[in-house]
């Protein structure tokens, strides 16, 4: 990644909780500066304190980027203090879910680049994965520029419209929730048939994990997967007649989780 651009001018990072932490770490680690980074956080880490950024410290004035990881709440107090960077020269990039493009443009201008993005949780380990989209200012180098800095806490995908990214959020961005409470439901499930709950929490964790990894990694589909490992009439093929249930199983539950988080992320997203 080449970040002369940056290092030249700058990155603000606004807040730094876990997940602007995560992106850091990344950063760092692929050779970017720690001196041209700016943290504003009102209650910055101790890990953030070591690691060389100028923390809450007076702003350059044309950053080549500012980087917004606040919670949706605290949006409305912290933008209006970087409304002076805004009319163009300095991109913003957003990861705070449920605040719209257009709430940008209202304090920033319409002339300034903005690229919205939603990545997810396993960005902390560097397995996440985002999806962004820019408002009409924000041209192609832009959009590269964004897709680096992110490419740092996992993939990156861009998306067409905006009215997407509700969806993209109750697939990517509330899913990994999901697949939690799934291994927490797995495991106790193995639980009431005999296992020791400490044993059944490792089998489902690795078995999770396992799946995940062979379903991105393999060529074939998640669905010829299932059916790979689908001997008839065997154990696999009992579970999956109950999971696989059209009224009662995963289709059915699974469409109703990912239209509750997206019905709510668009209610976030009027405010």
């Amino acid at each position: 990644m080449d970040f002369s651009t940056i290092a030249e001018r700058g990155l603000v990072l606004l807040g730094c909780g876990k997940m602007g932490s995560a992106m850091l770490a990344g950063w760092l680690q692929r050779g970017l500066p720690a001196a041209s980074v700016w943290v504003i956080d009102p209650q910055p880490s101790d890990w953030v304190m070591a690691q060389g950024v100028r923390v809450n410290a007076p702003l350059p004035e044309r950053p080549a980027i500012v980087l917004v990881a606040v919670k949706p709440q605290m949006m409305g107090a912290a933008l209006p203090a970087l409304a002076a960077m805004g009319g163009g020269g300095t991109l913003f990039v957003s990861v705070a879910a449920g605040t719209p493009i257009a709430a940008f443009e209202a304090v920033l201008g319409k002339g300034t680049p903005i690229v919205r993005a939603m990545p997810n949780t396993p960005a902390a380990i560097g397995r996440g994965i985002t999806a962004l989209i820019g408002n009409e200012t924000a041209g192609p180098d832009d959009l590269d520029l964004a897709e680096a800095l992110l490419s740092a806490v996992g993939q990156v995908v861009r998306i067409e419209d905006e009215a997407q990214m509700d969806a993209v959020t109750g697939v990517s961005g509330s899913g990994p929730a999901y697949v939690f409470h799934l291994i927490e439901t797995l495991a106790a499930a193995g639980a009431a048939q005999g296992l020791p709950a400490d044993l059944a929490m490792r089998l489902a964790k690795a078995t999770v994990a396992g799946a995940g990894a062979l379903a991105e990694a393999a060529e074939a589909d998640p669905a010829q997967l299932r059916v790979n490992v689908t001997s008839p009439n065997g154990t696999t093929q009992a579970a999956l007649e109950v999971l696989m249930d059209e009224a009662n199983g995963f289709p059915a539950l699974l469409d109703r989780a990912v239209a509750a988080a997206t019905a709510r992320s668009r209610e976030l997203s009027r405010g």
